[in-house]
């Protein structure tokens, strides 16, 4: 199947998402490092107003990074409706400080009809797992823009 949705995801490997459809995505400016059909990579650097403080990353940023990819991970399917967020289960195992560099690995672990499962991890640069999570993503019946 030709999916035009992954094919345009894929020229944007290397840039910035601060031209995403999402704004949470543009505001959160990560870098697209790897993307395959059911599959992201992106880089985050952890700013001053993405931390907690204690100076750390925020737990509902990293929250929020994970949740964003994730949509994009589904986005990459190439399906005709969107599809939202019905939960994220999130572990917090460690912490990032400011000014690190943070990567959000996403995959779709099983599609359905009209639920997606998915996973994401955020590990930092030395590739130690510091954020886990898994969702459930629900088809809407809202189409896609072609």
């Amino acid at each position: 199947m030709d999916n035009p949705i992954l094919a345009f995801m894929q020229t944007q490997i290397g840039q910035s998402m601060s031209q995403s459809l999402s704004p949470v995505a543009r505001w959160l400016d990560g870098t697209l490092k790897a993307v395959s059909e059911g599959s992201l990579t992106v880089e985050f650097t952890v700013r001053e107003e993405m931390t907690n403080p204690m100076g750390i990353l925020h737990g509902g940023i990293s929250a929020a990074m994970m949740d964003d990819v994730l949509g994009a991970t589904v986005f990459s399917l190439g399906e005709e409706n969107f599809f939202t967020s019905v939960n994220l289960n999130v572990d917090y195992l460690s912490s990032a400080k400011l000014g690190e560099v943070v990567t959000v690995h996403s995959r779709v672990v099983r599609k359905g009809r009209n639920i997606i499962h998915a996973e994401c991890q955020i590990t930092n640069a030395e590739g130690k797992l510091l954020v886990k999570s898994t969702t459930n993503l629900l088809q809407t019946g809202i189409k896609v823009p072609r």
